[in-house]
């Protein structure tokens, strides 16, 4: 076991989860969605940065992010701060000095995938500026058609009310959840990678899904363009922890 996977386990069970299960005691439905073993991605809503804190603990198994490498390079006692954090709550660095981040993200998802992980992703690219469900980018729809992974629609509940947009400390109520829809198999459209139509369809219909779950209102309009007409984010973690999907079509 490496030194990452090791931290891992210690944050989930010893120094970060019972702590997060003790004072929140977060909730799930439809968790024998996800397979006991082998690969499978998960498409999870965005409501909060606190997703990234509840997520991997509600999961019993290892559940990987994509992340920016700066959390994990930065130098001094904050960036050995952000890097414990971060691989303690499953992400592992993404490269972005490659010209096209988007590919690098790709192709270290589909890594992850091929040795029979859990991949977690955010389709809506960032989180909800306003608890509405997002149109999803269609990087999911890729990683889906090259990996032949089983896509599994997860929605957080509660999230963006224990830590709403602007606040810095997260609240203790309501409970925080997640429910777990059917894996989503595209295999129908094997070999279509690359055709837009097709990942734009499948992107669709995970969100389509989201939506189901959540019972949240979409929204066809990115999250990361109402953001930007809205300003900075000044909460806690508003650099976003999950590597954005640049793929807008």
């Amino acid at each position: 076991m490496g030194v990452r996977a090791l931290f891992y386990w210690l944050a989930k069970f010893v120094l970060l989860g019972p702590f997060l299960r003790g004072l929140w005691r977060p909730w799930s439905e439809g968790m024998e969605n996800i397979p006991s073993e082998g690969p499978a991605i998960l498409a999870s809503s965005h409501l909060s940065f606190s997703d990234s804190f509840f997520f991997p603990v509600i999961v019993p198994r290892k559940v990987t992010f994509l992340a920016k490498a700066e959390y994990f390079n930065t130098p001094g006692i904050k960036g050995k701060l952000s890097k414990a954090f971060f691989a303690g709550v499953g992400q592992v660095p993404i490269d972005r000095s490659n010209a096209d981040a988007s590919r690098a993200a790709l192709e270290t998802g589909l890594r992850v995938l091929q040795e029979g992980k859990l991949l977690g992703i955010y389709p809506e690219g960032t989180r909800s500026p306003d608890g509405r469900l997002y149109r999803g980018k269609t990087g999911v729809a890729r990683l889906a058609l090259e990996s032949g992974a089983v896509v599994i629609p997860c929605a957080m509940v509660n999230t963006d009310k224990i830590q709403p947009q602007g606040k810095r400390l997260p609240r203790l109520r309501p409970r925080p959840g997640v429910r777990i829809g059917k894996p989503l198999d595209f295999s129908r459209y094997e070999g279509m990678s690359g055709d837009r139509l097709v990942e734009r369809s499948i992107t669709d219909e995970i969100m389509y899904a989201l939506m189901q779950l959540s019972g949240q209102e979409y929204v066809d309009e990115y999250a990361a363009a109402v953001k930007k007409k809205q300003g900075p984010d000044t909460a806690f973690g508003s650099r976003e922890a999950s590597v954005p999907d640049t793929r807008a079509s």
